[in-house]
């Protein structure tokens, strides 16, 4: 009777630490700021400026020597096709 009781004993404690350990991890990411598989890294912008009319993201991009990939990669949410005068756009920063 006794090694009847080992297996679901054993299955219950097995169950009780995987999740004490998926706890802690959980834990320690947001701590840590890095919750999710992928987080991405906020850019930051050293220089920017303002659209004037008729500017699009593409003549901004190429005035400042930056390829699309980099001006799109620091200015993440930025709509192209809906640029308005006044809007401020980074033209310098990291990702």
């Amino acid at each position: 009777m006794a090694k009847g009781n080992r297996i679901p004993a054993f299955v219950l404690s097995s169950i009780l630490v995987l999740s004490f350990l998926l706890i802690i991890s959980m834990a320690e990411s947001r701590i840590l700021g890095t919750a999710g598989f992928f987080a991405k890294s906020t850019p930051e912008c050293d220089e920017v400026v303002g659209a004037a009319r008729g500017d699009t993201c593409f003549t901004i991009a190429q005035s400042f020597n930056l390829t699309a990939a980099s001006f799109d990669a620091i200015n993440p949410n930025l709509n192209c096709t809906a640029l308005f005068v006044g809007q401020w756009l980074c033209v310098a920063g990291s990702v």
